[in-house]
């Protein structure tokens, strides 16, 4: 018999697959071992805007949608004259309510599976060399820890889940727009998640998940996000404001900045001419419309 013709033999070949099943199994359990044990109890809950990443995510999605034609410049420097509005007279029922009657409008009409596909073209364009390593570190260390992380962030719930999916994290909670059918209606689902509704949603999460607050930690910029902060066992600072830093050196909070000298100055003015805080950077997108057709 030929050496072809005995390499094609079936009791080869069955040789060969039952020790290609041995070696797979032999990879897992080693994959399995090297696993850490699951700390269900705990998790860790991250938001986004300048405590993952520089700046603010709906204004680096906003950029990827303007070089598609979603809408034009002047829409962009409308949305930026209202933003510094916005900062200068401060937050109050009207603005909020005003806020949500025009949420995701400039969306209205377009797919969810569009919406989804064009978010991981922009995550890789203009968001993923955004990512805080330090922040990045910090989740990475959690999840090694056995520990889930999830986002929660002012951001639609389609570009946190890419952000959460791209960075290998377990969720994230969003704002919510409405759609029908698979097609955005250009309204919000109840509001927008920001303030005391970060609170509102990590704790009915954890009555999901049977997650014990006291074990659990929370990392933001912003003193918006205090009702999150001190809802959670370990609140954490990162790059924080002055009003979240001036707190969380009164409670003695740990306090972590990944930004350095002129780069803290240059990262800050352009949160704060693009969005601002994870609410600002709503309003920067709620004021932007589609192009006209």
């Amino acid at each position: 018999m030929s050496r072809e013709s005995a390499s094609e033999n079936p009791r080869n070949l069955q040789s060969r697959s039952v020790l290609a099943g041995q070696a797979a199994a032999a990879a897992a359990e080693v994959e399995n071992a090297l696993a850490p044990e699951p700390n269900l109890g705990a998790a860790a809950f991250f938001d986004v805007d300048n405590t993952i990443m520089q700046g603010a995510s709906n204004f680096h999605f906003a950029r990827g949608l303007h070089r598609r034609k979603f809408f034009t410049t002047g829409d962009i420097a409308r949305a930026m004259w209202q933003q510094a509005y916005f900062r200068i007279a401060g937050e109050d029922p009207e603005h909020m309510a005003n806020a949500r009657a025009k949420g995701l409008s400039f969306i209205k009409g377009h797919t969810v599976a569009e919406l989804e596909e064009v978010g991981e073209e922009i995550f890789d364009e203009n968001m993923a060399h955004k990512i805080w390593p330090g922040t990045r570190a910090i989740a990475q260390g959690h999840l090694d820890q056995g520990q889930r992380v999830w986002l929660v962030t002012a951001a639609p719930i389609e570009i946190a889940n890419t952000i959460a999916r791209r960075l290998g994290l377990t969720g994230a909670l969003g704002t919510v727009a409405e759609n029908i059918d698979g097609v955005y209606t250009g309204q919000l689902v109840g509001e927008m998640l920001h303030g005391e509704g970060k609170a509102v949603a990590v704790t009915a999460l954890a009555e999901r998940e049977g997650l014990d607050l006291s074990r659990c930690y929370a990392y933001s910029d912003s003193y918006n996000d205090l009702p999150m902060l001190q809802l959670i066992g370990h609140p954490c600072a990162v790059n924080p404001d002055k009003k979240l830093r001036t707190h969380a050196k009164a409670q003695g909070w740990q306090i972590r900045d990944y930004r350095t000298g002129r780069r803290v100055a240059v990262v800050g003015g352009k949160a704060a001419v693009a969005a601002g805080t994870a609410g600002g950077a709503w309003r920067v997108m709620q004021a932007i419309r589609r192009k006209p057709r």
